[in-house]
Protein backbone atom coordinates (compact mmCIF):
# COMPACT_ATOMS: atom_id res chain seq x y z
CA UNK A 1 0.00 0.00 0.00
CA UNK A 2 1.33 3.82 -0.83
CA UNK A 3 1.95 5.73 2.27
CA UNK A 4 1.98 9.33 2.07
CA UNK A 5 5.22 9.74 1.23
CA UNK A 6 5.15 7.31 -2.13
CA UNK A 7 7.36 5.01 -0.12
CA UNK A 8 5.31 1.55 -0.69
CA UNK A 9 5.03 -0.80 2.74
CA UNK A 10 4.50 -4.54 3.01
CA UNK A 11 2.99 -4.54 6.12
CA UNK A 12 -0.05 -6.68 5.28
CA UNK A 13 1.96 -8.99 3.38
CA UNK A 14 4.20 -9.39 6.30
CA UNK A 15 1.38 -9.88 8.62
CA UNK A 16 -0.33 -12.60 6.33
CA UNK A 17 3.07 -14.24 5.70
CA UNK A 18 3.39 -14.44 9.46
CA UNK A 19 -0.01 -15.82 10.07
CA UNK A 20 0.86 -19.05 7.37
CA UNK A 21 -1.70 -17.32 4.65
CA UNK A 22 1.59 -16.04 2.52
CA UNK A 23 4.68 -19.03 2.40
CA UNK A 24 6.84 -16.74 0.68
CA UNK A 25 7.29 -14.21 -2.69
CA UNK A 26 9.81 -12.79 -5.12
CA UNK A 27 10.04 -10.32 -6.92
CA UNK A 28 10.57 -10.76 -10.80
CA UNK A 29 13.01 -8.03 -12.82
CA UNK A 30 13.33 -7.53 -16.26
CA UNK A 31 16.48 -9.41 -17.42
CA UNK A 32 17.71 -6.27 -18.58
CA UNK A 33 17.02 -4.49 -15.26
CA UNK A 34 19.04 -6.45 -13.52
CA UNK A 35 23.20 -6.54 -12.83
CA UNK A 36 23.56 -9.49 -13.90
CA UNK A 37 23.31 -9.03 -18.07
CA UNK A 38 25.15 -12.21 -19.00
CA UNK A 39 23.14 -15.13 -18.15
CA UNK A 40 23.77 -18.83 -19.00
CA UNK A 41 22.74 -22.83 -17.54
CA UNK A 42 26.08 -24.81 -17.10
CA UNK A 43 25.95 -28.33 -17.16
CA UNK A 44 28.10 -30.25 -14.70
CA UNK A 45 29.31 -34.08 -14.65
CA UNK A 46 30.57 -34.88 -11.46
CA UNK A 47 33.27 -37.36 -10.51
CA UNK A 48 33.02 -40.14 -8.50
CA UNK A 49 30.96 -39.26 -4.88
CA UNK A 50 32.45 -35.48 -5.39
CA UNK A 51 28.90 -33.65 -5.48
CA UNK A 52 28.99 -31.97 -1.93
CA UNK A 53 32.40 -30.81 -2.28
CA UNK A 54 31.65 -29.32 -5.96
CA UNK A 55 28.53 -27.94 -5.03
CA UNK A 56 29.57 -26.27 -1.46
CA UNK A 57 32.81 -24.76 -4.26
CA UNK A 58 29.80 -24.17 -6.55
CA UNK A 59 27.64 -22.10 -3.66
CA UNK A 60 30.93 -20.13 -2.74
CA UNK A 61 30.84 -18.11 -6.09
CA UNK A 62 28.52 -15.11 -6.66
CA UNK A 63 27.82 -15.43 -10.16
CA UNK A 64 26.54 -18.65 -9.28
CA UNK A 65 22.47 -18.13 -8.42
CA UNK A 66 21.45 -21.72 -8.44
CA UNK A 67 22.87 -25.20 -8.22
CA UNK A 68 20.65 -27.79 -8.99
CA UNK A 69 20.78 -31.85 -9.09
CA UNK A 70 19.81 -33.64 -12.11
CA UNK A 71 19.96 -37.15 -13.70
CA UNK A 72 21.06 -38.57 -16.64
CA UNK A 73 24.16 -37.32 -18.54
CA UNK A 74 25.16 -34.27 -16.27
CA UNK A 75 24.97 -34.01 -12.09
CA UNK A 76 24.36 -30.47 -11.92
CA UNK A 77 22.50 -27.76 -13.76
CA UNK A 78 24.25 -24.34 -12.75
CA UNK A 79 22.83 -20.81 -12.62
CA UNK A 80 25.27 -18.12 -13.54
CA UNK A 81 25.01 -14.78 -14.23
CA UNK A 82 27.93 -12.16 -14.34
CA UNK A 83 28.23 -8.00 -15.76
CA UNK A 84 29.88 -8.41 -18.99
CA UNK A 85 31.25 -11.88 -21.07
CA UNK A 86 34.83 -11.69 -19.86
CA UNK A 87 33.38 -12.21 -16.35
CA UNK A 88 31.28 -15.20 -18.14
CA UNK A 89 34.56 -16.52 -19.42
CA UNK A 90 36.88 -15.91 -15.86
CA UNK A 91 33.48 -17.68 -14.06
CA UNK A 92 33.66 -20.64 -16.58
CA UNK A 93 37.20 -21.18 -16.04
CA UNK A 94 37.27 -21.14 -12.24
CA UNK A 95 34.07 -23.44 -11.66
CA UNK A 96 36.32 -25.86 -14.43
CA UNK A 97 38.94 -25.80 -11.87
CA UNK A 98 37.30 -27.27 -9.21
CA UNK A 99 38.58 -30.89 -8.13
CA UNK A 100 35.51 -32.95 -8.92
CA UNK A 101 34.22 -31.17 -12.10
CA UNK A 102 35.00 -33.83 -15.13
CA UNK A 103 33.07 -31.74 -17.76
CA UNK A 104 30.72 -29.34 -18.46
CA UNK A 105 28.15 -27.89 -21.01
CA UNK A 106 27.46 -23.65 -21.00
CA UNK A 107 24.39 -22.61 -22.89
CA UNK A 108 24.53 -18.87 -22.86
CA UNK A 109 20.29 -17.57 -22.33
CA UNK A 110 19.89 -14.75 -25.30
CA UNK A 111 15.88 -13.51 -23.95
CA UNK A 112 13.68 -14.74 -21.55
CA UNK A 113 10.44 -14.23 -23.81
CA UNK A 114 8.04 -15.76 -20.66
CA UNK A 115 8.84 -16.20 -17.55
CA UNK A 116 6.78 -18.67 -14.88
CA UNK A 117 7.95 -16.67 -11.79
CA UNK A 118 5.76 -15.05 -10.21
Amino acid sequence: MPSSDGIYTVTRELHDRRSGEIIGYTVVLRADAVDQRIRGIMLVEIEGHAADRVIRALGGLPEVSNIHTTNGRWDLVVELGTASLPDFDAVLRRIRLIAGIMGSETCLLLATPRTTRA
